[in-house]
């Protein structure tokens, strides 16, 4: 009982961290009198009512096994889910159906970045600007954010940060108490978008769209307060502004923090260099952007039937798509067929561990062709050892085989998606794939119909989407050990 109660003390928590989400809205649905300000202040007080009554109903044995991180980490992204898709269902206008305001809501909270929503030129802002901002919380996750003041309820916070981080990043020697690393990364997240913001608005987007985009762009959400995307701007310096914010946001945020704390007698420019530059994920990282844009840009630049600009379109829609971000300037869709078949397949790769990014993560990609690589080793030289290393030092066996273990649930997990999703509909293979595809790897847009909106699927295949959604965000294996009985037992 204390376990479930400490349970019910930590998702308080979490809601009441959550609910400016809705508060913040409030101010602006007063200052612009839009229509939004009775939904908003229901929430407002929905949400603080339910965070506190967590709050005060948490056990005084606050202890929390590394188990109990895995329900509470999965209860946490479903019941936010939930309540952020409140606000769609009482703004008039805004969703036709149940499962419409679910499927948007799950899509801010993962920052997916898939929306059912049309007309957002004529919303009013301050529903914009919560769908904005209810992205930018989800980006580096409600999690670590809830661990940062976790000493409150006398629980400590190592098992939920491990928890939330993805991959190998939970590997990651980092010489401060998970409170301080919390509050660290968010230092970090919050100086990005503030500097995106500015940098926004300075190369001509208005105030407001300058800091509803910086909250998309810097949690690799991508969503827009305009129907036409990124495309509305229509501004090379918008789109250089938005490649560069993304690709730091696409690197690993805990890396972040040791190239800016320097250590030691070296100097603080040479050390911040020479953090990424002798990392083994980074370098990768770069590699494999720098070798999609060269492939997208070479075959629209060969294909007679593209006339948009060659580079600007495609180095674009090359990082907005692997680092799964899902912003767009052009209907890619009707791009030479290898263009949107080769940027659905990249998301897959996705961004760095420990960003904000979905996807594989570079770090397992990596590791995988390392292992590979030692596999032809091994064939040439059967008597002879070699070693899978990163960063100088040997890739251990348990990580190999978690690796491994984590691609393969991964497929497994998609087919077993795609199969539902295609059973309960009657969508062809192609968009049925990019559906999944977009949704698990929390890119956004898919292919054919679903290349700008989701809203003419049915109920249930909205669902499922969902559902792949969470799991992604996750990284499958959080949300599946729920389902295992062992779990449950004593």
């Amino acid at each position: 009982m204390s376990v479930r109660r400490t349970i019910i003390g930590v998702l308080g928590v979490a809601i009441l961290l959550f609910s400016p989400v809705f508060i913040v809205p409030l101010i602006l649905a007063i200052i612009f009198q839009d229509p939004t300000i009775v939904a908003f202040t229901i929430c407002s007080l929905l949400a603080v009512g339910l965070g506190y009554a967590g709050f005060r109903l948490r056990g005084k044995n606050n202890s929390l096994r590394t188990r109990d991180s895995f329900l509470i980490v999965s209860t946490v992204y479903v019941c936010l889910s939930g309540l952020a898709s409140l606000p769609f269902l009482l703004i008039p206008n805004t969703v036709p159906t149940l499962a419409d305001a679910v499927f948007e809501a799950a899509s801010v909270v993962t920052t997916t970045g898939a929306t059912v929503l049309v007309g957002l030129d004529d919303m009013p802002r301050s529903l914009l600007f919560y769908r904005q901002f209810v992205c930018w919380f989800g980006g580096m996750g409600i999690i670590l954010l809830t661990v940062a003041i976790l000493p409150m309820l006398g629980i400590g916070g190592r098992q939920l940060v491990k928890a939330e981080l993805p991959g190998d990043a939970k590997e990651v020697p980092v010489q401060l108490r998970v409170r301080e690393v919390a509050l660290a990364l968010w230092k970090i997240y919050l100086f990005l978008t503030v500097a995106c913001a500015i940098t926004f608005w300075i190369v001509g987007m208005s105030p407001f769209d300058a800091i509803a985009h910086a909250f998309s762009t810097v949690s690799i959400g991508g969503f827009s307060t305009h129907d036409a995307n990124i495309g509305y701007f229509d501004s090379a310096a918008v789109e250089t502004a938005i490649i560069v914010f993304v690709i730091i946001s696409g690197c690993n945020f805990v890396l972040h923090h040791v190239a800016i704390h320097r250590t030691g007698d070296i100097g603080r420019i040479r050390h911040f260099f020479k953090t990424y530059f002798k990392d083994d994920e980074v370098l990768f990282y770069f590699l494999c952007l720098l070798i999609v844009c060269s492939l997208i840009c070479g075959k629209l630049w060969i294909s007679p039937d593209f006339d948009g600009n060659v580079l600007r379109d495609g180095i674009f829609h090359s990082v907005s798509f692997m680092t799964t971000t899902g912003f767009s300037t052009a209907d890619f869709s009707m791009w030479p067929v290898m263009c949107p078949v080769m940027l659905l397949f990249v998301s897959f790769t996705g961004a760095c561990s420990g960003s904000t990014g979905g996807g594989f993560k570079v770090f397992r990609i990596l590791i995988l062709f390392k292992q590979g690589v030692r596999e032809i080793q091994q064939l040439i030289q059967p008597g002879a050892f070699f070693y899978a290393k990163l960063n100088n030092q040997r890739i251990s066996e348990r990580i190999l085989e978690s690796t491994v273990g984590f691609v393969a649930m991964y497929a497994a997990v998609f087919i077993v998606l795609l199969w539902s999703l295609m059973f309960v509909s009657s969508l062809d293979l192609d968009t049925a794939f990019s559906a999944v595809a977009a949704c698990l790897n929390n890119l956004g847009p898919g292919l054919g119909q679903l290349a700008h909106n989701y809203q003419s699927l049915g109920s249930i295949e909205k669902y499922i989407l969902v559902v792949a959604m969470i799991l992604g965000r996750l990284e499958i294996f959080t949300l599946l050990v729920l389902f295992a009985p062992r779990y449950w037992r004593r």
